[in-house]
């Protein structure tokens, strides 16, 4: 069983608008959540094929700094920075979406992992874009966390769509939208449309989805 309050609250969350190095102005999303593991196996499990699809998706491609990556049924990209074990860079969905996760030591056998998703601010239009990626980096930080911990499922696509992992969407999308409201990046009738769209994707056939769609 999902202890939805334990691991909703086992991440920080941070949006913002700021200007990447080509003054373009970006909304930055960042997913912040410490692991009871090892530095070295936290990388592992983010970079080595047959452990990323025991947690998150099959990925296929040439998996090298400089090389490029498919996750199955959603997104490819360019792997622009690969240092072993602390930093890994990628283009994801578009070349001008980049992904950017950091590990750092929380202790001799802790883990702090930092994610960082920054997008134009034309393409996302407002703080609210993080609507549209918050919440399913929300999942895969938990499914990190329950395979690092040693529950391993047969299928990790369906226990994403389970009933509880539903529910848990459905407090990640209302969790992101208290931050986003919170930062003053968004209209409110921006973050009650983000909600909406996030509500439909990421909790389908929730009472809320219901409720908003």
């Amino acid at each position: 069983m999902i202890d939805i309050a334990t691991e909703i609250g086992a991440i920080d969350r941070t949006v913002r608008l700021e200007k990447d190095e080509n003054g373009v102005e970006t909304v930055v999303v960042v997913a912040r959540r410490t692991y009871d593991a090892e530095v070295s196996d936290v990388w592992d499990a983010l970079t080595d094929p047959d452990r990323v699809v025991r947690w998150f998706l099959p990925v296929s491609g040439d998996l090298r700094e400089g090389g490029s990556f498919q996750l199955e049924g959603n997104a490819a990209g360019d792997i622009l920075e690969c240092t072993r074990p602390t930093a890994l860079r990628v283009t994801f969905g578009s070349e001008v979406s980049i992904v950017a996760v950091s590990l750092t030591p929380a202790s001799a056998d802790e883990t702090l992992l930092e994610l960082v998703h920054s997008v134009p601010l034309e393409l996302a239009q407002s703080g609210a874009g993080a609507m549209w990626a918050g919440p399913g980096w929300d999942g895969a930080l938990m499914g990190l966390g329950f395979f690092l911990g040693g529950e391993v499922v047969d299928d990790p696509v369906a226990a994403a769509n389970s009933p509880e992992a539903v529910a848990f969407n459905e407090r990640s999308v209302h969790q992101w939208a208290a931050v986003v409201e919170a930062s003053g990046t968004a209209t409110a009738d921006q973050l009650a449309e983000a909600v909406q769209i996030s509500l439909a994707q990421f909790a389908p056939g929730s009472e809320d989805q219901q409720a908003t769609g």
